[in-house]
């Protein structure tokens, strides 16, 4: 598995060994001892899987008192995945990193907890595939604002289709210390 680190603290980008032949390919996208010696430490508790169609944006969400740490796989389709780091203690706080993301040579990204999560859809439509460190919480959840212009996100679409929840988020200014996550040492996860 070829691993690469990104520009934000602890964020990584995974490439799992595809095996190809005339039938199509077998993919494992997870196997526990060998993703924690790559650096992603988490034993997972829940799975999700979501569909979103062209021009769909989803995003940034986050959990507050619960963050969660997410292994992301694109299952069918193509999209812009973009991370922004949370963690104010972090080197890389309020940075954020965008990469392309499909089914075609799959490469996942594991997000440690503490990161704001969003992506785009640039194909008919997408299936993605999470693995995450705690059990989602409605009432836990929040987000920052998708368009926020400190943080200055390229996304690669002009007029992406947002729920009013999404577009309501507060910039990265207004996260007062109380909104974003809390950090938990993640031998507590």
């Amino acid at each position: 598995m070829k691993v690469t680190k990104t520009n934000l603290d602890g964020l990584i980008l995974l490439e799992p060994k595809t095996y190809t032949d005339e039938r199509g390919f077998f993919l494992e996208t997870y196997e526990r001892s060998r993703y924690k010696a790559v650096g992603v430490p988490e034993d997972f508790v829940q799975d999700n899987h979501s569909r979103s169609e062209n021009g769909v944006l989803r995003g940034m969400h986050f959990q507050v008192k619960r963050p969660q740490a997410q292994l992301l796989t694109v299952m069918r389709g193509k999209i812009f995945d973009v991370c922004v780091d949370l963690r104010k203690s972090s080197e890389t706080f309020g940075k954020w990193y965008g990469i392309e993301l499909s089914d075609v040579g799959p490469r996942q990204i594991y997000m440690p907890p503490g990161i704001a999560h969003g992506f785009c859809v640039l194909s008919d439509f997408a299936d993605l595939h999470y693995k995450v460190s705690r059990a989602y919480d409605h009432s836990d959840e929040s987000g920052l604002f998708w368009n926020d212009p400190d943080v200055g996100i390229a996304w690669p679409i002009q007029t992406p289709k947002v729920t009013a929840r999404d577009a309501a988020y507060l910039k990265l200014a207004d996260l007062t210390i109380d909104k974003l996550p809390h950090e938990i040492p993640l031998e507590k996860i």
